[in-house]
């Protein structure tokens, strides 16, 4: 293999599969210049090594190269998402579905999810064309007084297997391309779920409906995140046809189920394209970004606050917001397009310290704000890398290892970067899943943030997939998913490692092949309950599953 050329001052780099190169030079941390273009093989074929590549034209808005001293990451098709199905490559403008193979220098591939397994009982979707979900199935609390004809779904329960405590269908009779259900929250003993155009509230031990807000037009954009008081901001679009847009912003009380007020997103300039935008709150202020734009608002009132158009030097194209943090992702309008990151107050949108990224380099995902972790990566040259941020801004580490990592971010072609749910990051750890391939287990492998190494994999085991919750104190939540004749498993993991401790046996039996069968679902684990909800309704006038919750 030819060795990506070095940085003065700096060791040599390793060479050979399996291997990184060393930390970055300080103040970049991104990969080598190096040539990995898609590559068409089997995964069971070795990848290709990288080369030198040459100088390119300047590229397309939007893509970007490597600073010298950091290691290379590019596009490579891999074993496949963590989802139980078929898998097809696709090449990527922002991810919809990615893993991150490192190897040789670190490869990216990016996938989409195909059809669902034909035998698995999947409730084709639809519903009452005012998108309320239908008559609920109230299936699953060991009674056997489910739906008319409907199984218990806890029958045959095993010892040490937890039970089914309900599960909803809704009966959509909606378009053709079928209908978003990407909210879910769970405030206190309710769970909300979002279905079309209508918000649903169930009480979390029996699945009694609570409250019904309906809105006259589609839910366009929804955030998992609340406000201290549990309400949140819907975005929902201005009409029912096609040329609707995505614009009108909602306050909801997540606890009351009462509408707040409505106000349209306001143009930050004549670009200012209302496509697929991103929502994010931390503390009283929600942020919305779309397709190069941003903005960002009172939750309380809907005031603006800041925004593209007034902000100083480079134009933000997302405020992405967590936990009190706020940072912005700009695009500076010079001959390169080059891009940086900086944090930003998240009541004036001022910043205090700025990260440049090399020409041509994009952040693709952001895994975390405190510490602040990003993946970068350069679409042209098919490059990333995983860098690692202080508070000052300033690069501490870049995150290597082997295998291939699944960073499933659900950052559509259209959609601005938002915090990605695939992955959890606890005090100076990461935790990512790899991607299993046909048949095989996948592992969670522990990253230290301080050195960027690997600390520990843990495998799922017996040919199944396992994926973070969530991490906090120390602990690693992980979901062992289900598969058509097992149930899935809440487990914890030490943040130092060890044997994975099952905190909740989902049932086997008549609950298994529905709860394998959730496509890309929303997934949580909160006080010993399980809940797993679609993201998507086929919406054609049938019952379809809608969320499924289990407890002991």
């Amino acid at each position: 293999m030819t060795e990506p050329p070095q940085p003065p001052n700096q060791p040599p780099t390793p060479s050979g599969y399996g291997h990184l190169p060393g930390p970055p030079q300080p103040g970049y941390g991104y990969p080598q210049q190096g040539e990995n273009p898609y590559a068409q093989q089997p995964p069971t074929q070795p990848m290709q090594p990288m080369q030198p590549m040459p100088q390119q034209s300047p590229p397309q808005q939007g893509h970007f190269p490597p600073p010298p001293g950091v290691p290379t990451v590019g596009m490579h098709p891999a074993g496949g998402a963590p989802q139980p199905r078929k898998k097809t490559a696709v090449v990527i403008a922002a991810a919809v579905a990615g893993v991150l193979v490192v190897g040789t220098g670190g490869y990216f591939a990016f996938f989409n999810g195909g059809d669902a397994d034909p035998k698995k009982p999947v409730a084709q979707s639809s519903a009452p064309a005012d998108g309320k979900p239908s008559a609920e199935v109230d299936k699953g609390d060991g009674s056997g007084n489910g739906s008319a004809g409907a199984e218990d779904l806890n029958a045959g329960r095993k010892q040490g297997e937890d039970k089914v405590l309900w599960l909803k269908t809704a009966k959509i009779d909606g378009p053709g391309m079928g209908v978003e259900a990407e909210g879910q929250w769970i405030v206190g003993d309710t769970v909300v779920k979002s279905a079309w155009k209508t918000l649903t509230a169930y009480g979390v031990t029996d699945g009694k409906q609570k409250w019904t807000l309906a809105f006259p037009t589609p839910i366009c954009s929804v955030t998992q995140q609340t406000a201290a008081d549990s309400k949140t901001v819907v975005m929902v679009k201005d009409g029912d046809g096609d040329s609707a847009t995505c614009n009108q912003m909602k306050q909801v009380d997540l606890k009351a189920g009462k509408e707040g007020w409505t106000k349209e997103v306001p143009k930050e300039g004549l670009f200012d394209i209302m496509t697929s935008p991103t929502l994010g709150i931390t503390g009283d202020t929600v942020a919305v970004s779309r397709s190069g734009t941003a903005s960002a608002f009172k939750v309380s009132t809907g005031d603006k606050l800041f925004g593209s158009a007034t902000a100083e030097g480079c134009k933000p194209d997302s405020y992405v917001a967590d936990k009190g943090k706020m940072i912005a992702i700009s695009t500076c309008y010079d001959d390169d397009l080059s891009g940086e990151v900086s944090d930003a107050d998240p009541v004036t949108g001022k910043k205090t310290w700025t990260f440049k990224l090399p020409a041509k380099y994009r952040v693709s995902a952001v895994y975390s704000l405190d510490p602040l972790v990003l993946d970068i990566g350069n679409q042209d040259k098919k490059e990333r890398a995983i860098v690692v941020l202080g508070p000052d801004g300033k690069q501490r580490a870049t995150v290597s290892g082997e295998g291939t990592f699944a960073t499933e971010c659900n950052n559509g072609i259209f959609h601005s970067v938002e915090i990605c749910s695939s992955t959890a990051v606890d005090g100076n750890v990461l935790y990512m899943p790899t991607v299993a391939e046909s048949g095989k287990t996948n592992e969670i492998v522990a990253f230290d943030l301080g050195t960027g190494k690997a600390k520990w994999r843990t495998p799922a085991g017996d040919g199944r997939t396992i994926t973070p919750l969530s991490a906090a104190n120390g602990q690693l939540l992980a979901y062992r998913k289900a598969t058509s004749d097992q149930g899935g498993e809440v487990v914890s993991i030490p943040a130092a490692g060890g044997t994975p401790t099952a905190l909740l046996r989902n049932p086997s039996g008549p609950a298994a092949p529905i709860e394998s069968a959730f496509y890309n679902p929303l997934i949580d684990y909160v006080d010993g309950r399980f809940f797993i909800g679609v993201t998507m309704l086929s919406a054609k006038g049938t019952d379809e599953k809608l969320l499924m919750v289990f407890g002991k």
